[in-house]
């Protein structure tokens, strides 16, 4: 018996797949067990930024000076004045951008699982300087952030 292979036999097979690649999470679909980064030691940084925003700042020197990312610590610092101005609970409302970095709502839950702070909140200023510094270090540039 043989089958042909019709541009209409083809669409459903593609919708399913479509729909299980489209459910499946990104992550496990790379090899998360492979790609995942191990969590942030709490030993590393141990700055209490609740303490106030030259807390956070140090907190982000602190960081950027660990995971060397491209444009040290001043330029780390720059990109947080100009996302926030230090403050944890910044949002833009009409973003969704979150936190010191700013993260997008849309990304910040799949960046904080890559980066080892699976279920943080981006209002949580270690958490958001972690996976930045993480993130940055890891392509290599500021991209994201326009630089």
């Amino acid at each position: 018996m043989t089958h042909r292979n019709t541009k209409r036999g083809r669409f459903p097979a593609t919708l399913v797949l479509t729909s299980v690649l489209l459910a499946a999470p990104a992550a496990s679909l790379a090899g998360a067990a492979h790609s995942r980064e191990i969590g942030v030691s709490p030993d590393i940084c141990r700055i209490d930024w609740r303490k106030g925003s030259w807390h956070v700042r140090q907190l982000v020197r602190c960081a950027a000076n660990r995971w060397n990312v491209p444009g040290g610590a001043r330029m780390a610092l720059y990109v947080a004045d100009r996302e926030s101005n230090f403050e944890p609970r910044a949002y833009n409302s009409y973003s969704g951008a979150s936190g010191v970095f700013q993260h997008l709502r849309r990304y910040w839950a799949g960046r904080a699982d890559a980066f080892g702070f699976d279920g943080w909140s981006a209002f949580n200023a270690r958490a958001n300087i972690m996976v930045t510094m993480r993130m940055v270090h890891r392509i290599g540039s500021w991209s994201p952030w326009g630089h």
